[in-house]
């Protein structure tokens, strides 16, 4: 499975993130303008010493992204979404997308990922997970249909 982040905000998320795909031996693909430089502190630091390990690909935009891979399915995740991801029967080359911290997806590309998936919230205070949480609890869902844990 492959985690997309279209464009991240937050350093420590996505060193979170990385850190999360170098122990899953998931792809991690970075897509669009970053929130912070890749030689950034908090950024290794989160991913401490596993970032030798993290298969990272880093795409200048969307177009670039969804021409530089082999044709599979891609999920969006979103709080604009109407399904659950617990109904998705995951595949191997399954490629999980979410959005930035603050924005979220953008709105031209939720249009063209619909449906839509989303990790349900039982809470109103509360409009979204943060997302290296959002992305673990996704991911560890595709791994576990697939007998990888």
């Amino acid at each position: 499975m492959e985690i997309v982040l279209v464009e991240p905000e937050i350093p420590q998320n996505t060193g979170s993130v990385a850190r999360l795909c170098a122990a899953t031996r998931s792809r991690l693909h970075l897509v669009g303008r970053l929130g912070f430089s890749l030689e950034d502190r908090y950024l290794k630091r989160a991913g401490l010493d596993y970032w030798p390990h993290v298969d990272l690909v880093v795409h200048a935009d969307w177009p670039s992204f969804v021409a530089s891979r082999a044709p599979s399915r891609l999920f969006a995740f979103s709080s604009h979404g109407v399904e659950s991801y617990t109904r998705i029967g995951f595949r191997d080359d399954d490629a999980l997308v979410f959005g930035g911290e603050s924005k979220g997806l953008p709105a031209a590309l939720r249009d063209e990922m619909a449906p839509l998936w989303r990790i349900p919230i039982e809470g109103e205070a509360v409009r979204s997970l943060n997302l290296a949480n959002a992305v673990s609890i996704v991911l560890y869902e595709g791994l576990r249909q697939l007998g990888r844990v």
